[in-house]
């Protein structure tokens, strides 16, 4: 064998390795919190927080296949659970469907909880990620209502053109509202993904906007925090970044073009000075953002667009007890990104900012060395967040 093969397969599993990231040990979550009777209390009922999060061992400490696992497979554990889907107009003539789910267990607690989730981009109440935390969080007794994005449902028709944004909280406003008249007794724990972890958070913190006062606390999970700095990371090479930026802006472009009849009719065009062809060309989600996404929402520029949606210009005016989680390897979350909780948890009582080593992008897969525990070490620990909330009141 010739010395330029030995390197060749050398270099390429010098690469492997790389990319499995198996010298890097799993650690304990690491926690920042400035109020320690709130961090008492979640550890108390979050005891796994003190041990280790042990990812799937041949490719779990990977962030890059944790996230592809997740957006390709979802979930192992998705037992079916049959939702009742309520729908309401809002006043542009959008109209917003949620899923009810009831409890399917007993629960340990003498009054009514809800969940309520707030799933990611492009996603539902059908998503597996968000069907297996619901499953696990009906079987320990809690009810959960679960916001369906705008044009994401594969079956429904929109009635205006337009779909959901990065952080538009009107849907999620309505949802919470409605539900609320009809369950009056209840107390809601908010539960966002990704880009609706940045929605909650927004929610919680725009200081005009009026509430339900049942909403007892929330968990923001892999948010990015800041619209305007995360996406000029998304623009680099580095970390495969750009890669995940065209997934983005692709899966964005297919709910525009599936709902193309409402969203892109001549009137549409006209009156927000569209260009259909360079909406189909843009090639990130930037340049999406710029040709479509800011004039339907009346924004001068995508940038003025991200300062308004990003959860870091509202974060200093939530007070409800909230918890957030990041994965230090997640690739769609810039590392900076990551001082921003820190500094709100540090400033903020009842607050608490969750780091693990390890987990992707809503991976967090754990257990085994193949394959992964039917429940994830995610659904674990955000089920019992949800009860440490519920005593902390």
């Amino acid at each position: 064998m010739s010395a330029v093969v030995v390197f060749a397969v050398f270099l390429l599993i010098c690469t492997i390795f790389k990319f499995l990231n198996v010298t890097s040990p799993p650690r304990p979550p690491r926690l920042v919190c400035s109020d320690s009777k709130f961090l008492e209390l979640i550890l108390k009922y979050c005891p796994q927080l003190n041990e280790t999060y042990v990812p799937v061992r041949l490719w779990g400490c990977s962030g890059h296949l944790q996230t592809i696992v997740h957006a390709t497979v979802g979930r192992t554990y998705c037992p079916n659970v049959v939702p009742r889907r309520i729908a309401a107009r809002q006043e542009d003539g959008a109209t917003v469907t949620w899923d009810v789910y009831d409890p399917t267990g007993p629960s340990q607690f003498n009054e009514d909880y809800t969940i309520a989730v707030c799933p990611g981009i492009a996603n539902s109440s059908e998503s597996t990620y968000v069907r297996s935390l619901v499953s696990l969080a009906c079987s320990q007794g809690y009810r959960c209502v679960v916001l369906n994005h705008l044009g994401v449902l594969p079956h429904l028709k929109i009635t205006s053109p337009r779909i959901f944004r990065y952080g538009q909280t009107d849907e999620l406003h309505l949802m919470l509202t409605k539900f609320s008249e009809s369950y009056p007794d209840t107390k809601l724990l908010v539960v966002g993904f990704s880009m609706g972890g940045n929605i909650v958070t927004k929610y919680l913190g725009e200081s005009t906007r009026v509430r339900p006062s049942n909403i007892i606390g929330a968990i923001a999970i892999c948010q990015g925090y800041d619209a305007v700095a995360g996406l000029k990371y998304l623009l680099e090479w580095h970390n495969l970044a750009r890669i995940y930026l065209f997934s983005m802006t692709e899966n964005m472009r297919s709910v525009i073009i599936k709902h193309k009849e409402a969203l892109l009719t001549e009137e549409v065009k006209r009156k927000y000075n569209i260009d259909e062809r360079r909406v189909m060309s843009a090639a990130t989600l930037q340049e999406l953002d710029e040709v479509y996404t800011r004039r339907i929402h009346g924004f001068r520029s995508a940038e003025e667009l991200y300062r308004n949606d990003s959860c870091a210009n509202y974060m200093h005016n939530v007070h409800v007890p909230i918890v957030f989680i990041n994965a230090k390897d997640d690739p769609l979350v810039h590392p900076d990104m990551l001082a921003i909780p820190q500094a709100f948890v540090n400033t903020h009582k009842n607050s608490l900012y969750i780091e693990t080593e390890h987990g992707g992008h809503l991976g967090y897969y754990d257990g085994g060395y193949l394959i992964p525990r039917a429940v994830t070490w995610l659904d674990r620990t955000v089920i019992s967040l949800a009860t440490a909330l519920v005593y902390n009141q």
